[in-house]
């Protein structure tokens, strides 16, 4: 059995580092994400005024319940979606003029049902260039709340952010949403605010924050499930096992629901409070799945797909096509240049049994398509990626730990179990 210590989340990394610069007293955040995403996160915040102390394994924030101290701050989120999202909400609570950019990768990435919410709340921004997009500007003088409806079919993001601002307001908040995906992403988010003393409630459709401030506290980050997602499916594939410690049934990430889908395939399973094994037994299974609620790992499905004695067609998944890039269309780019017979729709894609050729893959600047397709490059050698670095903004460090796990000292893929224990932290 090979045991992975795999990386703190970066979607539970980005959320509380806003609830820990939100606090009232120093926050200390055990295992946090180092990546690209989670360092221009912190940035963002130094930026703005925030105290960010940065050690190995434990970060400390001193938080900033009245906003940021800065009077003027210009933010540069990177590729960062939950910099680039979340930051704005922190800082329009506060005072003071504060812009924001991004990369050009993240510029195409929309924004406006988050930056309409805000206006409708009475935050004073305006769009730079195109609107709905980066680069924004933001005259803060506090947010009052109220009530308002939200559009989140693009991304849970937006609906996230102006959750974790409720508290930050002198009234509260009421949030009807419309249309949400990703919800277990949303589930992270109303857990956390509550291990900072906030008090959000739903009903249905309704979510309510009163405003309660944020108390600072020691928070702990479980390891990342989507990028668990990878060595999973590796695990299926090959027939090893592995386990995944720090991420089970307590788990907060709904992305950890990935081994459902594996099991169906026909993996061997365990979840247990301590963590997750997965199991390949030889055989994977075609098979039909809604990937709405764990869209991240569609392209880790996709990437296994070739390999099922039948069809594997993900359905609900058009928010993937917002994502660092059009995911969807990615995917089956790349299957075809594999040799894979691959069909696709505006929010699904149906991928044939094959035997995957060499080939590079067009990465598009995104990482969950260089991990995926490193599961492939696992049964198909010679498989090579036009931009193997973008990986350092969820997990820098991904190719000499993918090394590691795939060498021959762990065991040939597909004949029979490693038995030596790899310590990869963060």
């Amino acid at each position: 059995m090979t045991v992975i210590d795999i990386p703190g989340s970066k979607s539970v990394t980005a959320r509380a580092l806003f609830l820990a610069a939100a606090a009232d007293g120093t926050t200390t955040l055990v295992r946090p994400l180092v990546s690209d995403d989670t360092e221009g996160f912190a940035e963002g915040l130094t930026t703005l005024g925030y105290e960010v102390e940065r050690r190995a394994h434990e970060w400390r924030v001193q938080g900033r319940p009245a906003g940021p101290a800065a009077p003027i701050a210009d933010v540069y989120c990177r590729d960062g979606a939950t910099t680039a999202r979340f930051l704005p909400a922190l800082a329009a609570a506060g005072h003071g003029d504060f812009r924001f950019d991004a990369s050009a990768q993240m510029r195409r990435r929309p924004l406006a049902p988050l930056t309409r919410a805000l206006r409708a709340l009475g935050v004073d921004l305006r769009h730079e260039e195109a609107e709905g997009h980066h680069p924004l500007r933001i005259a803060a003088s506090g947010v009052k709340g109220g009530a308002l409806t939200l559009d989140a079919g693009q991304s849970s993001q937006y609906l996230t952010a102006l959750l974790m601002l409720g508290p930050l307001t002198t009234e509260g908040l009421t949030i009807t949403v419309t249309d949400l995906v990703s919800e277990p992403y949303v589930e992270i988010t109303l857990a956390m605010m509550r291990a900072f003393g906030a008090e959000p409630t739903r009903e249905g459709d309704v979510f309510t924050v009163p405003a309660t401030g944020y108390r600072a506290t020691t928070y702990a980050i479980e390891p990342d499930a989507s990028t668990s997602s990878y060595f999973f499916a590796a695990a299926a594939l090959t027939g090893r096992e592995v386990t995944v410690e720090g991420l089970g049934t307590g788990a907060l990430q709904g992305d950890l629901a990935f081994v459902d889908v594996l099991d169906r395939m026909g993996a061997d399973v365990t979840v247990t409070p301590g963590g997750t094994t997965v199991r390949g037994t030889g055989r994977l299974h075609g098979l039909t799945v809604n990937m709405r609620d764990i869209s991240d790992t569609m392209p880790t499905l996709a990437a296994l797909a070739p390999y099922a004695d039948g069809p594997v067609r993900i359905e609900d998944v058009a928010n993937t096509r917002v994502k660092e890039c059009d995911r969807l269309e990615a995917c089956a780019e790349n299957l075809r240049r594999l040799g894979i017979t691959v069909t696709t729709g505006p929010d699904w894609i149906e991928i044939r049994p094959g035997t995957p050729r060499p080939a590079e893959i067009t990465t598009h600047g995104d990482h969950r398509i260089v991990m995926s397709f490193a599961v492939t490059g696992l049964r198909t050698p010679g498989i090579s990626f036009d931009d193997p670095g973008c990986v350092r903004k969820t997990f820098p460090d991904f190719h000499a730990h993918w090394e590691k796990f795939t060498s021959p000292a762990q065991g040939t893929p597909g004949r029979g179990t490693a038995r030596m224990r790899q310590e990869w932290g963060a």
